[in-house]
Parts: C-alpha cells; structure tokens; sequence
C-alpha cells in the first residue's frame, strides 16, 4: 500500500505542472497497428485527460497503407522516404488513415471513457498545404503544410474532446495532400503553443551507438542535436523525427519527446515520473 501511495505523490507535481497545458502527442503506424499497444495508449491518453491535461493525437500509419497497396496490386515507391502518391494511392491512404486507423483510436478512447473527435487536416481549414518538389523526382500528391489554422483544435479541447487527427492537408487547387505525419505533429504543437510534442515510437529514443540501447541519450539542446545529425551519429529514420522536434522547439514548444511508445504505459512513465524515458530534446543555452 506503501508503495502504491509514493507512486501517486511522485505523480501529483506533475499533474499539478501540466494541468490544463497541451501535449501534442504523435502514434507511430507500427503503434496504433498493434491492438494492445493501441489500448494502452489510449488509456494512457484517457487518464492524463481527466486529471486536467489537454492531449491532441496526431497518427501515422505506413505499414497498412502499405498492405492496402499490395493488396489493391500496386507496388509501394519511395522518394527520400516519401510514399509517392498517385491518385489511386492517395484513396487508398484515405481509407486506411481515415477510415479505419483514426476511428480505431476514437473507439479506443471511448472504451476508456474519453471523448474523442477524429478528424483530419482537411477539415475545417486545419492544414493548408502545397504540393512538395524534391529535385527532378513527381512524389505526386504528396505535400508539406504551408499554414495551419488550429482553431478547430482549440474548440474541441475547450469543450473537453481529445483530438485525433490524420496528417492529411488541401492544397489551393482544392486537392488533398499526403503529409508527414512528424512533421504535423511538430507544425500543430508550434501554432498551438503546446507545452510538449511527444513522438511515439518503436525505439527507446536517441542512441549514440546504433543498435545499442545502453547509448541512449536521455537530453539533448537544439545545437547538440542538429551536431549530431551532421555528424552522422543520428540517422536515417530518426532524421526527420528529431527534425521535427527541433522545428518544434524553434516555433515555441517548452520541450520535446522522442520516446519508446512500445513499453507498456510509456506515457504515464515520461510526463508523471522524475527519471522519465527516451529522449528530451530543448532549446538550452
């Protein structure tokens, strides 16, 4: 009883800290995939909800478009990382992402007894957006966020919704448009002024030695992140998610989390304990 009585006074100065401040926090596809990852999640998400935070959720989901590609008999293609996006592909990411993987998170809020309210970038001007140039090569309809507007966000958040969003955005042709779902995630905490972006993933965070969990870097400031890219010791997929907590930070979030959202209750561990887990990433000195 002891032990269950410290854990809940660890929690309270943090609870106290964040109350009422807003968390963007930002599902890898691998995550919402997974059934009972996708339930803690949510749970996690429910509780800092009802003791006062105010959580937005912003989701991938890669690895079923890209079983939904196969299936329909075409074959995935990537540019620098970018899903190239026809017109046929962009229906078929429509249907995943809105369709089934952002209604899965809205059920698994609802289960827990949040309200949830999924949308995506779409609607009611959230994300306008313009079709990306990457040298010589057509990504098709894929697109970077040019402005977004968060005034749909602020509206549900006051009235005690938990925002789900698909990192979709429309273009001034009227077209929509695939987007990187960090990079929304990062553009959405900055317009929001968010206390915190939270990068859920299947890594424990930053490593100094690849593959060696042991080299984790628990901190790190703005300067000695983009060293470390320029470095070559932050690579490939961890780029653009570690540039996206720097793009972050620069637009006004306090701090930034890349974090392993594969631990049970990962959440929980990183806002309402003193260790934490994964990666901070701040604008330091």
């Amino acid at each position: 009883m002891q032990e269950r009585a410290r854990v809940l006074l660890e929690a309270l100065p943090y609870i106290q800290r964040f109350h009422g401040k807003i968390l963007v926090i930002k599902l890898g596809g691998d995550l919402v995939e997974n059934r009972e990852l996708r339930d803690s999640i949510c749970q996690d998400v429910v509780l800092l909800n009802y003791v006062g935070m105010k959580p937005v959720l912003v989701h991938g989901g890669g690895s079923e478009i890209t079983q939904e590609m196969r299936k329909a008999g075409k074959k995935p293609k990537f540019v620098g990382g970018l899903r190239v996006t026809d017109e046929e592909t962009m229906e078929i990411l429509y249907k995943s992402l809105v369709g089934k993987i952002n209604k899965e998170l809205v059920l698994g809020i609802s289960k827990h007894g949040g309200r949830a309210m999924g949308i995506s970038g779409i609607d009611g001007g959230l994300i306008q957006a313009k079709k990306l140039k990457r040298g010589r090569a057509d990504l098709g309809l894929v697109g970077e966020v040019e402005r977004i507007d968060p005034a749909i966000i602020h509206y549900l958040i006051s009235t005690d919704y938990i925002p789900v969003i698909t990192p979709l955005g429309v273009d001034a042709k009227g077209r929509s448009l695939n987007l990187n779902a960090d990079i929304v995630a990062a553009e959405l905490a900055a317009s929001m002024r968010a206390e915190k972006l939270i990068l859920l993933t299947n890594v424990p965070g930053v490593l100094r030695k690849p593959k060696d969990e042991r080299s984790l870097i628990s901190h790190l400031s703005v300067k000695q992140a983009k060293k470390l890219i320029k470095s070559g010791t932050i690579t490939e997929g961890m780029i653009p998610k570690v540039e996206a907590c720097i793009k972050a930070v620069q637009g006004g979030v306090i701090r930034t989390h890349i974090i392993d959202g594969t631990a049970p209750h990962a959440l929980l561990l990183e806002l309402l304990t003193e260790s934490g887990i994964g990666t901070m990433i701040e604008r330091g000195s």
